[in-house]
């Protein structure tokens, strides 16, 4: 099996997934970052970090990158529960929402979800 196979079938979907989280993370980190970072500079540069993620994320699956894409999987889910977790426990410290606030409910749950999915088909895909 070689390693671009993680890029075919439900795997091509999971990409783009991830490109358009991207696109829309780093949409909203930037207006967030541009135009207001002084109200809320944690939860902004947290929305700029999971753009950053899900841009790794989406050149680690297209690429093949197996292991680059396993541990930029951990690192979301871990942003996604600690960060939610964080923001439900004291919302004072997060004055406005982060992609990954409230385990990712602006988003409709899609980010606490979305790295469970990557993990079990590229742990499926391994040989």
């Amino acid at each position: 099996m070689t390693t671009s196979s993680i890029g075919t079938g439900p795997g091509r979907a999971l990409i783009a997934v991830y490109a358009l989280f991207s696109l829309a993370a780093g949409a909203r980190a930037a207006v967030q970052i541009a135009g207001k970072f002084d109200e809320a500079p944690l939860a902004y540069s947290l929305s700029a970090f999971a753009a950053l993620v899900y841009i790794l994320l989406t050149v680690a699956l297209w690429r093949g990158a197996r292991r680059l894409a396993l541990v930029a999987l951990g690192i979301e889910l871990a942003g996604v529960l600690i960060i939610g977790t964080a923001s439900l426990l004291d919302p004072e410290a997060f004055p406005d929402e982060t992609v990954w606030s409230g385990y990712g409910k602006g988003y409709l749950f899609i980010p606490l979800v979305l790295p469970v999915v990557g993990l079990y088909w590229l742990l499926r895909r391994r040989r």
